[in-house]
């Protein structure tokens, strides 16, 4: 609190609104200082790796014109990618991961906003922070300032970085990187005015999530029915202005307005609404529970707390699966004659065929995926205790190792559920029989449990860590399984992620050994944490 107060004297006025502005925004940047370039890191080099990896499959201005020409006649691949406009490196970037990119910095600059507003909230710290002298709109100034701050560094690496890697010119790569950083500050408005409706910080981030699926639903829909980013849902969507700023393809600079103004008008709201109500508070509160407690256990407390993510993860892996099944069949047209593209494929998927194939690699991207899910379900323990919530739930006739319990169930049942949701959508949106998706897709599973394993390692041995190392596990093990193959990296760096170790299914032969392996060592982790958990003190 003195580090809030020194140096800052009573103001009046819109000033005083503002009070301590800065020291927050350093606090922020201190606790993001992991998270933070681990997510920079993760979107800039998405973007910025590609322009090589398609010079290495597409080596002649006549393949890159073929695949352009095959693209915009495949209206599925028009919707999981976007369309592609121009056949220069930096065009065929900008179709082939433009959309992800800026995906992926919303997500980042939305848990950057909810963590530092309604996070601090609920935990209480807002409450004393906000007893110094520290404005009433300072704290989501902060907020907003750090995921300005996480874009900007997205921005100019991608401005830099596409001309050093080959794109084409500085323009082109500048526009890619404002669009990308204007989608993620769109959301981080988005997500400033959801924190003021809703009283917990889950509800917040979910809410938030489910607004930026739909604007990625709204994009796919969109340029599943134009070959050129046209469509009115395509422009309703923030994700589908990216394509419309038209980087490396007569840049389109007036589209980056439209970042401009929804910034400002989101902006503008959030702080409206940030000004009338109480710290704490919410214009959307809870409802009251009964007068008398319907939860008879540990584990049904756990699954009325997991629910509602177990709920919606299970529909997005439904809808990804229907999704990634209805593009298989344009794999082929994806592929053509080409023998690099083909080897990303087969090194992801095996050699079974190339429809076999692509389905293997779709089943392993939904297993990485699925790991983002069990690490976030382990780490609820983790916030369940920082926000002193356990604590009363502790007190009572329940031992920590069956609180642990309730939550584990759910987390790795809950990865099981998924996998199996979404094999079930790959066959149905592929017509691909039934059984071998299904296998292939619980094949997975060892990988995606050894990963909850470690974070449930790291909580209960180090819970400081637990945060900041499950997620950075499983982001390593998401970022080697999806640009690895690309990058050709060698097989031991491919193998450091525990999905490299499985068989390529459906098509290839089962291997059972990594199977049991992975499942063994997810076994010891859950039982190490579980054994440091009841031996250390929780958190006060």
């Amino acid at each position: 609190m003195t580090a809030l107060t020194a140096g800052y004297a009573p103001r009046t006025g819109g000033s005083r609104q503002l009070a301590a502005t800065g020291a927050l925004l350093k606090l922020a940047l201190r606790r993001d200082r992991l998270m933070i370039p681990i997510w920079v890191y993760v979107v800039a080099l998405t973007v910025v790796t590609m322009p090589r990896t398609l010079k290495g499959i597409y080596a002649t201005p006549a393949e890159r014109a073929d695949v352009l020409t095959t693209m915009q006649a495949n209206s599925s691949l028009r919707a999981l990618y976007g369309p592609a406009i121009d056949d220069s490196l930096g065009g065929l970037t900008v179709w082939r991961v433009g959309a992800y990119a800026a995906l992926f910095a919303a997500a980042m600059s939305l848990l950057i906003v909810v963590r530092h507003t309604r996070d601090e909230e609920e935990s209480g710290r807002q409450e004393m922070v906000s007893a110094a002298m520290v404005g009433r709109r300072a704290p989501l100034t902060a907020a907003l300032l750090t995921a300005l701050v996480a874009n900007a560094a997205v921005a100019a690496i991608i401005a830099v970085g596409m001309p050093l890697m080959g794109a084409g010119g500085v323009a082109g790569g500048v526009a890619l990187g404002l669009a990308t950083a204007g989608a993620g500050m769109v959301f981080a408005t988005t997500a400033a005015i959801v924190a003021q409706f809703t009283e917990s910080a889950r509800l917040a981030r979910g809410v938030s999530a489910g607004l930026l699926g739909v604007a990625f639903v709204l994009r796919a829909a969109g340029d599943a029915g134009t070959d050129d980013g046209s469509s009115v849902l395509t422009w309703i969507s923030p994700i589908g202005w990216l394509e419309n700023t038209r980087a490396y393809a007569g840049e389109r600079w007036w589209v980056l307005l439209l970042f401009a103004a929804a910034v400002l008008a989101q902006g503008a709201a959030a702080y409206a609404l940030a000004g009338r109500r109480d710290i704490g508070m919410s214009f959307l509160p809870s409802r009251p529970g009964p007068a008398q407690g319907r939860l008879a256990s540990a584990g049904a407390l756990a699954w009325r707390l997991q629910r509602g993510s177990v709920l919606g993860w299970s529909l997005g892996f439904f809808a990804s699966g229907v999704a990634l099944g209805g593009v298989t069949n344009g794999a082929t047209d994806l592929v053509g004659d080409n023998a690099n593209t083909r080897d990303i494929i087969e090194r992801m998927g095996g050699q079974s065929g190339l429809t076999d194939a692509f389905l293997a690699a779709m089943v392993g991207m939904l297993g990485m995926v699925a790991a983002l899910y069990v690490v976030q379900a382990v780490l609820r323990m983790h916030g369940e205790e920082t926000s002193q919530r356990a604590e009363p739930v502790l007190a009572g006739a329940v031992g920590r190792l069956r609180w642990a319990a309730g939550h584990l169930v759910i987390a790795f049942a809950g990865a099981a559920l998924i996998m199996l949701l979404g094999g079930l959508g790959l066959a149905v949106g592929h017509g691909h029989d039934l059984g071998p998706v299904l296998g292939a897709c619980l094949v997975q599973l060892p990988a995606v449990w050894a990963l909850g394993g470690v974070a449930m390692l790291l909580y209960g041995l180090a819970p400081r860590a637990a945060v900041g190392g499950g997620w950075g596990v499983a982001g390593a093990a998401l970022l080697i399984g999806w640009i690895g193959p690309a990058l050709k990296l060698p097989q031991a760096v491919m193998d450091l992620s525990p999905f490299g170790h499985l068989p390529k299914l459906p098509g290839g032969e089962m291997e059972w050994g990594a199977v049991v392996v992975l499942t063994g060592l997810a076994v010891v982790f859950v039982g190490m944490g579980l054994v440091g958990l009841r031996r250390r003190d929780m958190s006060n």
